[in-house]
């Protein structure tokens, strides 16, 4: 039965990476087109918020349990995310800034080991080092290495930020009062849509944009397909997927995998957007890869095993 909940949480957190991947192809024709990074961001969470509010008000009574995490998942998982992600991307490379990001798994596997004391599996330790030196190659980091210092601090802050999605997405997992991760994603949205609202300036937006067309690779699209993919697939779909796979996985695990979304970005730049993708590239997709394999499958000690009279109390009782 728990194999069979790791397989199903991993299929789920695979789903996820591909969805939540898919975001840029389908983003960068409407920024090109002329919306600004930032309102495209709005345009994102304020949409699955609309989503998804029906599924707020089903679980209206998280208002009450769960404030504190609802406030937290709406600042830091969605709207921390996107705002420290496109400062950093304002002053430094696209790829410095995206490797920067997914150092997430990373900072979240110290935060589980020397905050939450609790024991970090060699495996997934491992993969995420695998994993890390595969974003390096696939965003071919040594292109950028004259860096803006401040870049690179919004950058970090944006992984601090990936790292605590995974920490709230997993809070309460455990315990009697589990709050149901859909009604989380859903506050968590309409939080993070507020926030983006200050951030953003939406009545700036050109709505022009998102009338009339974008080109996908040379080939012309309505805007409003595009804003839906990214509203509905990438953003919606993602974390509904992204959230449950973290309560049937770890969040170390689950952290490890999401760093296949930086590689199913780049693939499907490529075949969609016609962008280069070089040997290194291939190379840091494929470590990426053996990385998230390496992490799921890890198998972490049983408690009981780790303490001899644990066992002899357990023996006798049975």
């Amino acid at each position: 039965m728990q194999a069979s909940g790791k397989n199903a949480g991993l299929g789920l957190a695979l789903v996820s990476a591909f969805a939540f991947g898919g975001s840029g192809v389908a983003a960068k024709p409407l920024i090109e087109a002329g919306l600004d990074p930032l309102q495209m961001v709005w345009l994102r969470v304020a949409g699955a918020a609309l989503v998804l509010s029906p599924l707020a008000w089903r679980h209206r009574d998280l208002l009450w349990r769960k404030p504190a995490l609802l406030a937290g998942f709406g600042l830091i998982a969605v709207a921390g995310v996107q705002a420290f992600y496109f400062a950093s991307l304002s002053r430094i490379p696209v790829g410095v800034a995206l490797l920067l990001e997914y150092l997430g798994p990373a900072l979240l596997l110290g935060w589980i080991r020397f905050v939450q004391r609790k024991p970090v599996t060699r495996g997934a330790a491992a993969g995420a080092a695998v994993a890390v030196v595969g974003l390096a190659c696939v965003v071919e980091i040594w292109a950028g290495l004259s860096l803006d210092l401040l870049g690179v601090l919004f950058g970090l802050a944006a992984a601090c930020c990936q790292a605590f999605y995974f920490v709230f997405a997993d809070q309460g997992a455990d315990g009697d009062d589990v709050p149901d991760p859909l009604g989380v994603i859903a506050y968590g949205m309409i939080v993070g849509a507020l926030v983006m609202t200050v951030i953003a300036r939406p009545w700036e937006i050109d709505w022009q944009v998102l009338g009339g067309q974008a080109s996908v690779g040379g080939t012309m699209m309505p805007a409003p397909v595009l804003l839906g993919w990214v509203v509905l697939v990438a953003t919606v779909f993602a974390y509904l997927t992204g959230v449950v796979s973290v309560r049937k996985l770890s969040p170390q695990v689950a952290g490890v995998v999401a760093c296949l979304e930086a590689v199913v970005a780049t693939v499907l730049a490529w075949i969609l957007l016609g962008e280069h993708l070089s040997t290194w590239q291939i190379v840091g997709g494929g470590l990426v890869l053996g990385g998230a394999f390496i992490a799921q499958s890890s198998r972490p000690t049983p408690p009981a095993a780790a303490d001899p009279a644990v066992l002899d109390r357990a023996t006798t009782s049975a």
